[in-house]
């Protein structure tokens, strides 16, 4: 009996044996990991938001934001601020009345772009010519140099992290040992490398001394990469579509360039959850439409105001328009070969783009009388307010909503007031 037994243990372990390494690999937190949620920048989370919320604690940075602050996994809060002094990119507990966790200077200049948090919530941020990894510690993991300002980067596959700067030069990067991998693109010719903070002032404006002023969107469908470039001497911005293939050399490669968008694209594009469509919006007043596959214009819906931040996506293909001054809250459905506006909300005036609570609350940040702003909780399916929460003394511009995996909503402002709401 006993050597029976023994036989069959033998017999099998060599096939309960494997590796394991694959736990180790990072990817996105599941909390808001970056700028506008996930690497398509749907601003999308699978999760049932909370319709009613409290105002649990209000901070500041004691500078300028111009990014989202990105959520981990755990309970930390990152913001990549901009300071004469001190610190600047924060790491704060969100469950804790924002208690700081760590905190370090980077060089300035780099505000454009949000933090990253994988699973594991290490850090990755860009600064003018260097991208830099942080444990859940203030110590450097690595450092690695770029030429231009690291825009918000994300991770493509486990352990590969996509990095596109202001500057056109496309890189990935192996999220533990901070090495390149594969060979990095040049999207803009004859850039000096020792330049990294040319341009950068015409970043914030999307205008032509910036080459790429937008963050890119990733489709995990199929590897596309969608970047909004401005050509050197060009009239117009375009959107140039790169494939990133994990197992192939090249790993990076330059698929096509479109000029179908109308006075070309602003803001960050967008790719739909199947990876089939890229919404952007253009300089015309126009949200678009494009095929992933060229390029190629779908279709345009007019939406009667400039956006200033990207659109925001359901996996179902219904599309909430972007916000900026004299916006409308607006909702858009794809029917494939057109768009069509559903519902407008002629009273509100969206400051922000959206963010996706699961199909049944979107939250952004809406003008409250004549200065003051509000968090509004509304339905997007019908655009009906669910709850309206006014900013204490926020000032500035907001940049963006964040959504925790706890149901937490942060949202903050460029002159650097954080405000974190909890589930009432």
């Amino acid at each position: 009996m006993v050597a029976v037994t023994a036989a069959a243990v033998l017999t099998v372990l060599p096939t309960a044996c494997g590796t394991t390494d694959s736990w180790v690999e990072s990817t996105a937190s599941d909390g808001w990991p970056a700028q506008y949620g996930n690497a398509s920048n749907s601003s999308f989370v699978d999760l049932p938001g909370a319709e009613a919320l409290r105002l649990d604690w209000v901070r500041s940075v004691k500078g300028e934001l111009a990014a989202q602050v990105a959520l981990g996994s755990g309970e930390y809060l990152a913001a990549n601020a901009q300071t004469e002094s001190g610190c600047s990119l924060m790491v704060w507990e969100a469950d804790n009345e924002g208690r700081q966790r760590w905190c370090t200077r980077l060089w300035q200049g780099g505000g454009l772009t949000s933090p990253l948090f994988d699973g594991f919530d290490n850090v990755y941020i860009g600064q003018p010519g260097a991208l830099l990894s942080f444990p859940f510690t203030q110590w450097i993991r690595w450092r690695q140099p770029v030429i231009g300002l690291p825009l918000t980067p994300r991770i493509v596959a486990p352990g590969q992290l996509l990095v596109v700067t202001h500057l056109g030069q496309v890189l990935v990067f192996d999220t533990h040992r901070g090495t390149l991998e594969g060979t990095p693109l040049d999207l803009v010719e004859g850039v000096d490398p020792t330049d990294s903070g040319r341009g950068l002032a015409d970043c914030g404006q999307g205008r032509p001394a910036c080459p790429v002023a937008a963050a890119p969107a990733y489709s995990p469908a199929n590897g596309l990469i969608v970047v909004s470039l401005w050509e050197p001497g060009a009239e117009a911005p375009v959107l140039v579509g790169l494939r990133y293939r994990q197992d192939q050399k090249p790993m990076l490669s330059r698929e096509w360039t479109s000029t179908a968008v109308g006075g070309g694209p602003f803001a960050s594009p967008v790719v739909s959850d199947d990876g089939e469509t890229v919404y952007v919006n253009g300089r015309d007043d126009r949200l678009w439409a494009l095929d992933a596959d060229d390029g190629s214009a779908k279709w345009s819906v007019a939406l009667g105001y400039q956006p200033q931040t990207p659109p925001s996506v359901s996996p179902d293909g219904l599309v909430i328009a972007g916000g900026g001054p004299d916006a409308k809250l607006t909702a858009v459905r794809d029917d494939g070969d057109a768009g069509e506006v559903v519902w407008t909300r002629d009273d509100v005036e969206p400051l922000a783009t959206s963010s996706w609570a699961g199909t049944d609350v979107a939250y952004t940040v809406a003008r409250d009388g004549e200065r003051g702003m509000a968090l509004l909780a509304f339905d997007p399916e019908d655009g009906r307010s669910l709850n309206r929460y006014p900013l204490p003394n926020a000032e500035g511009y907001p940049v963006g909503v964040s959504i925790g995996h706890d149901r937490r909503v942060v949202t903050a402002t460029s002159a650097g007031r954080v405000y974190a709401f909890a589930p009432a």
